[in-house]
């Protein structure tokens, strides 16, 4: 009886590492960001992977490879070998607006990339300057219609998520404005704060500290519920425009050919660490919530995003240099 319970403890000591060589990769893992540090894909992928990195015992590090929205670095990582060792913190520009913006992308979404998991979505907020009179969605509709096509609309560039967010908002309210695109979230706020345009849909991310500041003022939200940082800001459902969800999202995926026991367990330790109180804590502070779950809920998601996005682009005839 000793001797049988002997040899079965061996057998599990062995089997460890054998189970853990088929379900995560060997060596050290890349966590691929298509925008520079500091911004919210960034700060999220090191929130999420320093936990995973002491729940595995390997290293993990966060690159960042910068440009076109996001959409280099997803390129970049579906031509990677889908052995784990690189992953993509995915988001919306890359994985739902690209696909309608770029008729020319290198990757297919569907093909190219295994959904792992939701991290967090975020809204965007309506905001403007203290000079700014109209400060309800009803008043920067009605100051719209009387000066069309001389309201101006920063965003973070032609083709992103707060340029396609005002194009949400144009079709609904049938108005006419002026966008103007830059290079970042950055210089759109630093504009718009000092006057030099009147309004942008921004990030909760990169706007909070503004508003926070009374630098810049929430008009609305663009999620069908509250967040929990902007408890006071409505929505802009409940501002007059139902259904209007025009969100920020993030979520890890790995290579087209990631073997699927390996993106189950990467699945199931992320939900792990989306569920720490720290973790939950950070996440509510850039404004992230609702993540985890499967990862055919990520792809459902993504689908149904990529459809939403495709009518907006068709309907107000976007293009990335819009």
């Amino acid at each position: 009886m000793q001797r049988r319970t002997f040899v079965t403890g061996c057998a599990a000591t062995l089997a460890a590492p054998m189970l853990r060589a088929q379900t995560l990769p060997v060596g050290p893992i890349r966590i691929v960001v298509g925008f520079p540090p500091g911004g919210g894909t960034d700060a999220l992928a090191r929130v999420v992977g320093q936990k995973l990195a002491a729940m595995w015992n390997t290293a993990i590090v966060v690159e960042n490879k910068a440009g076109a929205a996001g959409v280099i670095a997803a390129d970049y990582v579906a031509k990677q070998p889908s052995d784990g060792n690189t992953l993509l913190m995915a988001h919306i520009n890359s994985h739902a607006l690209a696909p309608s913006l770029q008729p020319k992308l290198g990757y297919v979404v569907e093909r190219d990339f295994v959904p792992i998991v939701l991290v967090g979505v975020t809204p965007n907020l309506l905001i403007c300057n203290e000079a700014q009179p109209a400060r309800t969605v009803r008043d920067v509709v009605a100051l719209c219609k009387a000066n069309p096509g001389r309201i101006s609309f920063a965003s973070a560039g032609g083709g992103s998520a707060q340029h396609l967010a005002l194009e949400m908002f144009k079709l609904g309210a049938g108005i006419d404005a002026l966008h103007i695109p830059y290079k970042g979230s950055g210089p759109a706020l630093v504009d718009l704060i000092g006057g030099q345009v009147h309004y942008c849909f921004e990030t909760m991310t990169s706007a909070t500290p503004h508003v926070k500041s009374g630098k810049a003022i929430a008009i609305a939200q663009t999620r069908l519920k509250r967040a929990v940082g902007h408890p006071g800001v409505p929505t802009m459902d409940e501002q007059g425009f139902p259904g209007f969800d025009a969100t920020t999202w993030y979520g890890l995926v790995g290579p087209g050919k990631l073997a699927p026991s390996m993106a189950r367990r990467m699945n199931e330790d992320v939900n792990r660490v989306l569920a720490m109180p720290d973790v939950q804590e950070k996440l509510e502070q850039y404004g992230a919530e609702d993540g985890g779950g499967t990862a055919q809920r990520f792809a459902d998601f993504i689908r149904l995003e990529q459809l939403k996005w495709a009518k907006v682009v068709k309907d107000a005839k976007v293009s990335a240099d819009s």
